[in-house]
């Protein structure tokens, strides 16, 4: 056969595979039309350029899709290198950043403002038409003080340790997104909370995305992570989870370190009503689209 010949059958096999995709794509796209994803967005895909824009697109595919894409983003590794910069010191307990008064204010600048907007700015840029939020924005997210508990070695006592302004979510005041979720508006939020006597705190995004999900009645909370999914003893990834299977790796210490407040978020969003959670990587191209749109999805699911 002639090299022309090769050529333009490669070219018809290529458009023939693209073509099957999408019809393939179709029965997910009707299960989750006009229904909530709520996409937590972090880790080192944030970091890439790439990546970051192949994340906007595929959002911006969720919305023209009919799906209603929210997407919550983390910061942490850019409000290290803020801090640092300035001069500011960090300290950490049980993963989560002590924050006094001069610190919450950076995060917020760093959260709300830079990293929120340049997100906003890549969706916008790949066709969508996002806006930039935060959790102080329409009472979004009101939120409490969170007391770390630590075990005093020396004592053998457990003792709370004050993390200064880091907050849980308390109460999710959702009137904001419903009025943006009937319009083709994509809304993107920082995880800067607001208590009820007016004090800013920093929470963790992935509890504040799973917080927003069960509020919201979301059919999917996607964890975008550095890491493949939950793995077993055998270092192999667990494709599916049940709320008491994951209760049970926990215990038995399969599972442990930083997967476990994620695992946990899971746990609670499944439980306050959010249909099923994946955790997957989001350093693997098109990830998002992947677990929605193909049988076989990726990263780990867990459900009731």
């Amino acid at each position: 056969m002639p090299d022309t010949d090769k050529g333009a059958k490669a070219q018809d096999d290529a458009r023939l595979e693209r073509a099957r995709i999408l019809s393939e794509a179709l029965p997910f796209m009707q299960r989750y039309d006009k229904r909530t994803v709520v996409v937590k967005y972090g880790g080192h895909a944030m970091g890439d350029e790439e990546l970051g824009a192949e994340f906007a697109r595929d959002i911006v595919l969720l919305k023209q899709a009919g799906l209603n894409p929210i997407v919550v983003h983390g910061g942490g590794p850019q409000i290290g290198a803020m801090l640092n910069r300035l001069g500011i010191k960090s300290e950490f307990s049980g993963g989560l950043r002590i924050t006094d008064k001069a610190t919450v204010e950076i995060v917020e600048m760093v959260l709300a403002g830079s990293i929120n907007k340049q997100i906003v700015a890549q969706l916008n840029q790949a066709g969508g038409r996002a806006v930039g939020l935060c959790g102080k924005d329409g009472n979004l997210v009101v939120a409490r003080k969170v007391h770390q508990k630590v075990h005093d070695p020396e004592s053998n006592i457990e003792k709370l340790l004050d993390l200064g302004f880091v907050g849980e979510p308390e109460k999710i005041n959702p009137e904001i997104l419903d009025v943006i979720q009937k319009s083709d508006i994509i809304p993107v939020i920082a995880p800067v909370g607001i208590s009820r006597d007016g004090h800013t705190y920093n929470i963790n995004a992935d509890t504040v995305a799973g917080a927003i999900a069960a509020a919201m009645g979301a059919a999917r909370l996607l964890l975008l992570t550095d890491v493949t999914g939950v793995l077993g003893k055998d270092g192999k990834l667990i494709e599916a989870l049940t709320v008491a299977e994951a209760k049970a790796l926990m215990k038995d210490g399969t599972i442990s370190g930083g997967m476990i407040p994620k695992l946990e978020t899971c746990i609670e969003s499944v439980e306050g009503g959010v249909e099923a959670v994946v955790i997957l990587d989001g350093r693997v191209r098109h990830a998002v689209l992947l677990e929605l749109f193909t049988e076989h999805g990726a990263g780990t699911l867990i459900q009731k």
